[in-house]
């Protein structure tokens, strides 16, 4: 088994599990300080839900995958690389929209939640249906993404899910050690490190997507002679070449191989890979160069402090 798949999706349900678990803290310390703790149990309730909905969406996917893949057998080695190519482009956009959009709104979030909870307050009865939507969304919004990651990795089997899995798990018992233990954690720096991490990871995905697309695009060309010409660029003098990627930039297969430790790891964490095409480089540095930098740009401003979300729980 090839556990190095695990890294990614632990990283990035990480780095969403804590932000839900920001959000499950500070709702639960704001009705303490409300003296509504009686609405605790449509928190947990949102938490178990979105969970579970999270779960039943992963399932969702990979029977649509399997689906598509039987409509037409003669095609599937076709539409299996466009499938994971397109699921990586959906993972691409939303991880890039909430890396960006998510860390500059990041320092309004204790203003928002308790401006939700402050709401759900004032409608009486249905004060807890407003406590378990709020945290429902702030569950199934981080359990989509990663759903939509493990679904543009889907012929990695289980691993990815494990990895996934395991990040949720060191994500609560963060929110723990932050809300019931009073322990001071730096969340900011956590948040750039992991945010760091998750641009790489991201730009890694870029580089699987096109080799994706790639091999669609040569299984689809070797179908038939109506379509063998989709391949604008084939390499004849050597074993490795590419359909639509053009030139090969490097082979570190004899240096450093992908599927071997330290590869392996770089691989499943950087986007490395031991042959890279033309097409892949210049993606890979594209989107360093733009959302990586409007990531960076992303982190101007002041942010609050994560003491004050702790302090919170102890008014």
């Amino acid at each position: 088994m090839n556990f190095s798949t695990a890294l990614p999706t632990f990283v990035i349900t990480l780095r969403e599990g804590v932000e839900a678990a920001l959000v499950v803290g500070i709702v639960l310390a704001l009705l303490k300080k409300a003296k509504q703790s009686r609405l605790n149990s449509w928190v947990y309730a949102g938490v178990g839900v979105g969970i579970v909905v999270s779960a039943l969406i992963g399932v969702l996917f990979s029977i649509v995958i399997q689906a598509l893949g039987k409509i037409n057998p003669q095609y599937t080695s076709v539409v299996e690389p466009g499938l994971e190519g397109a699921f990586s482009v959906l993972a691409i956009a939303m991880l890039s929209w909430m890396l960006i959009w998510m860390t500059k709104q990041a320092r309004f979030m204790k203003a928002q939640v308790e401006g939700a909870v402050t709401e759900a307050l004032t409608q009486n009865g249905n004060a807890g249906w407003g406590v378990f939507t709020l945290i429902l969304i702030a569950v199934v919004r981080e359990g989509f993404e990663t759903v939509l990651f493990i679904a543009a990795n889907f012929q990695q089997g289980l691993i990815p899910t494990i990895g996934a899995l395991g990040g949720l798990l060191v994500a609560a018992t963060i929110g723990v050690l932050l809300f019931k233990l009073g322990v001071k954690i730096n969340i900011r720096q956590f948040f750039q490190v992991m945010g760091v991490l998750l641009v790489l990871i991201v730009a890694g995905l870029v580089v699987s997507a096109l080799k994706h697309f790639d091999d669609a695009v040569a299984n689809l060309a070797l179908s038939s002679r109506a379509t063998e010409s989709l391949c604008f660029y084939y390499e004849h003098f050597t074993k490795v070449h590419s359909c639509i990627l053009g030139p090969i930039v490097w082979n570190t297969s004899s240096i450093l191989p992908d599927d071997q430790f330290p590869g392996i790891i770089f691989k499943s964490l950087f986007g490395y890979r031991e042959n890279l095409y033309f097409v892949q480089a210049v993606g890979y540095v594209i989107f360093l160069l733009t959302v990586g930098g409007l990531y960076f740009r992303s982190l101007g401003g002041e942010t609050p402090k994560p003491t004050k979300n702790i302090s919170l729980l102890q008014k």
